[in-house]
């Protein structure tokens, strides 16, 4: 399996953080930004109204995000919200409720049950639309479990009062964990820090060395490898490229950033809220 296939298969492993579904509070967070009440074309003050008469009579079901339950569907995903226009499909089952799958019967007015729709419409706009996302505290681990996480596992190459010092200054949380889960900048970070901001790691450039049979060798910065060729720039900037053949010729890659690949599929949720908790703390 080439490289670059490894580690596209990596990264998704961290994406699992997104999708928890926070414990039910009584509150329902998720009402949506400014940005997705107006894309949805809500009354605010409905979708405000909506998501505490949501948390009072859905959430304890559905979850206090509309992403389910046990025993009790996603509603952001569920194709009669998604097919709804102004209340149609979705009102009858707020009204009468489906007992005959465990749902009572909710005692809502009418007026109430509007402000319910139009707080699952803003839902499922956001998550139909990226860009109007509200991302919440991410800061929910423990710091000194962090830590000691980091000590065990990260301070071979990094130091607190070193590369680190002052990093939870020069970004905001929700940054610098998506920084420290790919330190290579996210989509796109071939070696060069990535399309989605600087690395957290200047010493991120991948590296490799291909040695001909005659012995003859060259080293540069990785462009490009698959199972078929590798590519690289040297340090005068000249551009090589070399067909492969099983193991010939021979193609070793030096990348600086492989202990966090390597982590990635250790990581638990609990490790990343711990370590994003004790990242903060370095300002």
């Amino acid at each position: 399996m080439g490289f670059w296939k490894l580690s596209v298969l990596l990264v998704p492993a961290a994406l699992r953080l997104a999708a928890q579904e926070p414990a039910f509070s009584g509150v329902a967070p998720a009402r949506g930004t400014g940005a997705a009440v107006a894309g949805a074309k809500e009354d605010p003050a409905a979708v405000e109204r909506g998501g505490k008469l949501y948390a009072t009579n859905c959430g304890g079901c559905h979850g206090v995000t509309a992403r389910g339950g046990p025993g009790a569907p996603d509603l952001v995903r569920s194709v009669l919200v998604l097919d709804d226009e102004k209340g149609i499909l979705i009102a009858p089952i707020l009204r009468n409720g489906r007992p005959e799958q465990g749902m009572p019967k909710p005692d809502l007015t009418e007026p109430q049950i509007a402000d319910i729709v139009a707080w699952l419409h803003v839902q499922t706009y956001a998550a139909g639309h990226r860009t109007t996302y509200a991302f919440l505290d991410v800061v929910s681990g423990d710091p000194k479990k962090g830590e000691a996480y980091f000590n065990s596992n990260c301070k071979f190459c990094h130091s607190a009062s070193g590369d680190l010092k002052g990093i939870a200054s020069r970004y905001e949380p929700i940054a610098l964990q998506s920084r420290w889960l790919q330190p290579r900048g996210g989509r796109g970070g071939a070696g060069r820090g990535g399309s989605s901001g600087p690395a957290i790691s200047p010493r991120s450039t991948v590296t490799v060395t291909v040695t001909l049979p005659s012995g003859q060798s060259f080293s540069g910065s990785l462009e490009r490898i698959d199972d078929f060729n590798v590519s690289m720039r040297d340090s005068a900037g000249e551009y090589h490229s070399f067909t492969r053949e099983g193991a010939v010729p021979k193609v070793e890659i030096h990348d600086p950033l492989k202990p966090h690949l390597d982590l990635l599929r250790k990581y638990t949720d609990p490790d990343i809220h711990n370590v994003t908790a004790y990242l903060v703390t370095l300002k």
